[in-house]
């Protein structure tokens, strides 16, 4: 399954100029930068789920891969 989603953030956005009016920096409300990082990390992890899915490796449920972790720490 591939999952699309796009990034749309209303903002208001500020920018720190020099003196020839060339933007150097972006001023933005923290609940805004927080939302798009948000956005951002969700991204990067659906781009990761679907690398692993195109490897076509076996998996295991999480729950094997926990008790198998367990007993070999106990050994």
């Amino acid at each position: 399954m591939r999952f699309s989603r796009q990034l749309y953030v209303i903002m208001k956005t500020q920018f720190v100029t020099d003196d020839h009016g060339n933007k150097l920096a972006v001023i933005l409300p923290i609940k805004d930068y927080q939302k798009m990082l948000d956005e951002l990390e969700e991204l990067e992890d659906i781009k990761l789920y679907d690398r692993v899915k195109a490897r076509k490796e076996e998996s295991i449920p999480f729950s094997d891969y926990l008790r198998k972790r367990k007993q070999k720490s106990d050994a």
